[in-house]
Formats: structure tokens, C-alpha cells, sequence
């Protein structure tokens, strides 16, 4: 028995979150019955519809997207901006995992599988994600250590991350600097590197786990391998 929000996201309709809205909105009906209780459980042979749509699954698919600068990350945008959806040609319901910024490049997940998602984005399992950001500024020891101690930002202090100074240009008084970090709270890099005086000028994800850009260019994406995938799921039994 699985919770119902739970079916629907790996069904591919839609996330997890989303589900959760359309129950509690008494959108989803199991066996003609309408629930909004989100504690629900089904066993997978009943018929769930939403909206009168009955759910079928999806196949799941795993996409790895080089995203460009000037692209948002969500599935559509009132303001008809072009988003990272639009990159992709596919008829599956994908859904990107976590978020990047609308001038911050690099890797990212869409998939429709809501378990590999949960799985990458919750903080008990501790995905490794680096990041490349050239900065303003030369940092300190002192700044690198509080960094990598864990800073406040928004009444939430970050976990222990990682910092390494890869060039300085003391010319034009700029640094950059990797760092890996297990969260994705929204622009965490950018406040991090604020919080002790620096801005961030330019922003790249290089890796999520094992996962790099190799072989891609911006705008360009490819398929995970079965093996990838399996690797990923692994992860959460490495570092719960």
C-alpha cells in the first residue's frame, strides 16, 4: 500500500506537491469516490481519476540538461519566458529536480519519477552538489571557515560545505571559487557568498552526485543510463 500522492507523482501526472493540492482540492477520485484525506493509501488496483481523467502510468524518463543562462526552471511561465521544458523534446509530463536560477547555468535533473526526486532533494541523503562562482572579492580564511562551518541565511543555517579557491585575479579583485554544497534552499549560493560580503557574478552547477556536463554544451541534454539511475537510487542506502 502506497500513500495516493505518492501513486500519482510516479504515475508522472504531476509532483508530489501538486498531488497533494488536487487531493485536498477534491480533484482525485479512488474507485468514483472523491478523497481529500492526504493520509490515503492504495494498493495500486483501483481506478484513480483526476479532474474525470483517469491515471495511467508513464514510463519513467531521466533527462540530464546542460542549462543555458537566460532560461527558467519550471514547466511554464505566465510571462511566456522560455523555460527549460522548451529545450527538451519529449511527450512525457517531466518535472525539473530542485531549481536553478534564471542566469545560473549548469547541470539538471527532469525526470517523472517522484521517488528518484524526493530522493535527490531531501537533506538525509546528502547529495553532493558543486557549484563554480566566480565571485567579487578575494575570500579570507576566516570567511572560507565560517562558510564551511555553516552560515544563517534566512533564519536557516546552512549544513557543512565544502570550499575550495580555485583562481584568484587580484587585477580585477575576483575569485573563483568551488563549493559543494547537500541543500537547495533558493539562491543559496548567491546568500551564502553574501553573507560574508562577496557577490556573486557568474554561477555554475558542475555536478549533482556523480553526474557532470561532459560531453554537453549548453542547451544540449542526454538520457540517463540504467546503470546511472540504479547509481542514483543507491545513494539513498549510502547516506541514510
Amino acid at each position: 500500500m502506497e500513500r495516493l500522492q505518492k501513486v500519482i507523482a510516479n504515475s508522472g501526472y504531476c509532483s508530489r506537491r501538486k498531488a497533494e493540492e488536487l487531493i485536498i482540492q477534491g480533484k482525485v477520485k479512488v474507485d468514483n469516490v472523491i478523497v481529500t484525506e492526504l493520509g490515503t493509501k492504495v494498493s495500486g488496483k483501483e481506478t484513480i481519476t483526476i479532474d474525470g481523467k483517469a491515471l495511467t502510468k508513464e514510463n519513467k524518463e531521466y533527462i540530464l540538461l546542460y542549462k543555458p543562462r537566460g532560461v527558467i526552471t519550471t514547466t511554464n511561465d505566465d510571462k511566456k519566458r522560455k523555460t527549460v521544458l522548451d529545450l527538451i523534446d519529449t511527450n512525457k509530463r517531466l518535472y525539473p529536480v530542485g531549481r536553478l536560477d534564471y542566469d545560473t547555468t549548469g547541470v539538471l535533473l527532469l525526470t517523472n519519477d517522484g521517488d528518484l526526486t524526493n530522493l535527490l532533494l531531501h537533506p538525509k541523503n546528502k547529495i553532493d552538489k558543486v557549484y563554480i562562482a566566480k565571485i567579487k572579492g578575494i575570500l579570507t580564511n576566516l570567511e572560507i571557515k565560517k562558510l564551511e562551518n555553516g552560515i544563517l541565511i534566512d533564519n536557516f543555517k546552512t549544513s557543512p560545505c565544502k570550499i575550495k579557491v580555485k583562481k584568484i585575479d587580484k587585477q580585477n579583485n575576483t575569485s573563483l571559487v568551488m563549493i559543494t554544497i547537500h541543500e537547495g534552499k533558493n539562491h543559496q549560493v548567491k546568500k551564502m557568498f553574501s553573507q560574508v560580503n562577496h557577490e556573486v557574478i557568474k554561477l555554475k552547477r558542475e555536478k549533482i552526485a556523480f553526474l557532470d556536463l561532459t560531453g554537453l554544451k549548453p542547451g544540449e541534454y542526454r538520457y540517463l543510463t540504467i546503470k546511472e539511475v540504479k547509481k542514483l537510487y543507491s545513494l539513498e542506502h549510502k547516506n541514510a
